[in-house]
């Protein structure tokens, strides 16, 4: 479905298609293709296939497609209305023509095409008996404009005892259509994918680079690489190398990619065009390991600098506090506290990189964050963060006091308490991306699961070092021994996890407007009634301590089922930031993008969402500043806002386009080439420097 609606969407901007509306065949006398089913054979004999063949002679100027129809189209069907015990093949293919269209490209044909088709009849067919072979024919058809156009086809044959006769006419044609159709490859193929190019690699030893004139690639399916782009040809003793621009669908070269190879030769009475048909398995792992070994880097390096940003700070007073407890432990204490803090890091980004993965593999059109586009698990996460800042203000005692900080997804101390700690820092922290990250997931995601497991694991093992290595650290850490202003600060550090709940409810809010934000701020009411209870009934007995123990419990209950009241809402119907009152310049749409950009305007793109305080501290300081948005005035910059807070798949579709699996991302496409990407910590300085270049 995603390759069908984005093949569309060219044609549909860049030639007013306004005819797709229309479901309606053309008037015959109007129509840009003539169409009639034709045979290799005047009669057909019981049981023994033969080939008919869809002919369409192209009005000059004009053009259909091929099975795969490249950047915009649809390719030619046929639905067959047979006799019965007759079956009929898949139309094969012929070698396709590339069609340029404006700054796209299609694969299709021009002037005069023969679509071949096998057709096996039963072999209780009686000689004398004469057949009629039936079929709807549907098409698009393009120029400066596209006409979608069908008509039906038929084919009388009579049954014959011994071998069928050729159609005097169409049967040379159809034999030589037949015999120019691609073959199976005879040489192994492989690709390599980097963030930019495709490599597709032919063993094909003896090849003699003087002879060969040119190599073009037709993907089968839409989405590998880029139609467009220029593909560059190498030849050596071992082979032919073809490098091609990578396509906007990142999921596509994970896999098997195949397709056409034609390959023109020089013969000494001319050129001569073969195409074969090639299946190109992914490059052997140690093919790989330079670029593998280079997104694990970044992805370190994205993790640690995870820390700095303002997703994560408030959850770094559980690491301090973690820290104050362990001051006096001994350094086997503190090694097992740092390993369990690390191991809980690095299980939740398993968890969520898994479940990234698994869903995406199952067609879900999801990125990096995509847990937060839950309003269930939002609310979820708010309470758990409130509990904890109650048992950080004293309401509620988990554990031992310091030594328990961060444990209170179990209601467990010690070592427990730490592997928890790292779990919900590592959750809390997934929506935000640090400089360097979006790079090594975007890499991951195209990536065989285990490899893109190893980035999400280097990336939480990068979140997780500092503390791992002040864990690890000999001797006394270098801090005051813990006493009454421990506790003092162990109080006033609850105010950032407070601050936490405030954020994630504003989220809740966004997402699932009043009704979501009623339910949530109940249900925190709720935790708060459960953790007094638990406090104040600690002492107490019998039958006493038996209704608040289940009052508790009900209210926890209560509060968990308030979540389901916050369902969300489609994307861009939500209040708030969804609807556009809260976002500078238009709501983004790929329709609005391409319409934009085909009338040669300047677009920026600023894909957010509410989730991610990175995204909201650049739009507040820098894209709503005096400076920037006269900027965007004077060089006739539109600034569209693409609003990730709810799930949406057109947006999801946009990152990926630019190998991205996480917010922010910033775009400005200027009025005609390439877009430029913009740093995702802005600066003013940095957005005018680019405007200013338009």
């Amino acid at each position: 479905m995603l390759a069908g609606m984005l093949r569309w969407l060219p044609a549909v901007v860049l030639f007013s298609c306004a005819s797709f509306a229309a479901p309606m065949p053309a008037v015959a006398e109007d129509r840009k293709v003539a169409t009639q089913l034709v045979a290799e054979v005047a009669a057909i004999r019981p049981g023994e296939p033969f080939w008919v063949a869809l002919h369409q002679r192209i009005t000059p100027g004009w053009h259909t497609y091929w099975r795969n129809a490249g950047d915009s189209g649809e390719p030619a069907t046929l639905a067959w209305r047979l006799p019965n015990g007759f079956t009929a093949d898949e139309i094969a293919w012929p070698v396709p023509e590339r069609v340029p269209v404006g700054p796209a490209m299609s694969f299709g044909f021009t002037n005069e095409v023969l679509l071949p088709v096998r057709i096996t009849p039963p072999a209780d067919l009686r000689p004398g008996d004469r057949v009629v072979l039936r079929a709807d024919a549907s098409w698009l058809v393009c120029a400066d404009i596209c006409i979608p156009e069908e008509a039906p086809v038929l084919l009388t044959l009579p049954v014959v005892a011994g071998a069928p006769p050729a159609d005097a006419r169409w049967g040379p044609a159809l034999a030589a259509a037949r015999a120019a159709l691609p073959r199976t490859s005879p040489w192994p193929a492989s690709f390599a994918a980097s963030a930019e190019t495709v490599t597709l690699t032919v063993a094909a030893p003896g090849l003699r680079a003087e002879r060969i004139a040119a190599v073009e690639f037709f993907p089968y399916a839409w989405g590998p690489i880029a139609h467009a782009g220029a593909q560059t040809l190498a030849v050596s003793a071992t082979g032919l190398e073809l490098r091609m621009p990578r396509g906007p669908l990142p999921e596509a070269v994970t896999r098997p990619i195949e397709g056409l190879l034609v390959v023109s030769e020089r013969l000494d009475s001319g050129v001569a065009r073969q195409a074969f048909e090639v299946r190109a398995e992914p490059a052997r792992a140690a093919a790989l390991w330079p670029a593998v070994a280079g997104a694990l880097g970044l992805a370190l390096l994205g993790g640690l600098l995870l820390n700095l940003m303002p997703c994560v700070l408030p959850l770094l007073s559980v690491k301090a506090l973690a820290l104050l407890a362990h001051a006096d432990a001994s350094a086997s204490t503190r090694r097992h506290h740092g390993l369990a803090y690390t191991a809980g890091v690095l299980l939740a980004f398993g968890a969520v990189g898994g479940a990234l993965l698994a869903l995406r593999a199952g067609g879900e059109q999801i990125g990096w964050g995509f847990h937060l586009q839950s309003p269930v698990f939002v609310a979820l996460l708010a309470y758990v963060l409130f509990a904890m800042a109650l048992a950080l203000s004293g309401v509620v005692m988990i554990g031992a006091g310091l030594s328990a900080v961060g444990s209170g997804l179990a209601a467990r101390s010690g070592v427990r308490g730490s592997f928890f700690a790292g779990g919900l820092a590592a959750v809390v922290a997934t929506p935000c991306t640090a400089p360097f990250m979006a790079t090594a997931l975007g890499y991951a995601i195209t990536q065989p699961p285990l490899v893109a497991l190893a980035v999400f694991e280097a990336l939480g093992l990068g979140l997780a070092l500092p503390y791992l290595l002040l864990a690890l650290a000999p001797g006394r850490l270098p801090v005051p021994r813990p006493g009454r202003w421990s506790q003092r600060l162990e109080q006033a550090l609850a105010f950032p996890l407070y601050g936490t709940v405030a954020w994630l409810v504003w989220v809740l809010s966004q997402q699932a407007g009043p009704v979501g934000l009623g339910a949530c701020l109940a249900g925190l009411v709720l935790i708060a009634l459960a953790a007094w209870l638990h406090e104040a009934t600690r002492a107490a007995r019998g039958a006493w301590r038996l209704t608040a123990r289940v009052v508790t419990a009900a209210s926890v209950i209560v509060a968990v089922g308030l979540t389901q009241l916050a369902p969300g809402v489609p994307a861009g119907r939500a209040d708030g930031r969804a609807a556009g009152k809260e976002v500078a310049g238009e709501r983004y749409s790929a329709t609005r993008l391409a319409e934009l950009r085909a009338a040669g305007t300047p677009v920026f793109v600023n894909v957010t969402a509410a989730w991610c305080i990175t995204c909201l501290v650049n739009e507040r300081v820098v894209l709503r500043a005096p400076a920037v948005t006269e900027g965007f005035a004077r060089r006739g910059v539109v600034h569209l806002t693409a609003d990730w807070t709810n799930r949406d798949p057109e947006i999801t579709r946009m990152l990926g386009s630019f190998e991205r699996n996480g917010v922010p991302l910033y775009v400005l496409y200027p009025r005609s080439g390439a877009p430029t990407l913009l740093p995702q910590i802005l600066t003013e300085r940095a957005v005018l420097d680019v405007v200013d270049r338009l």
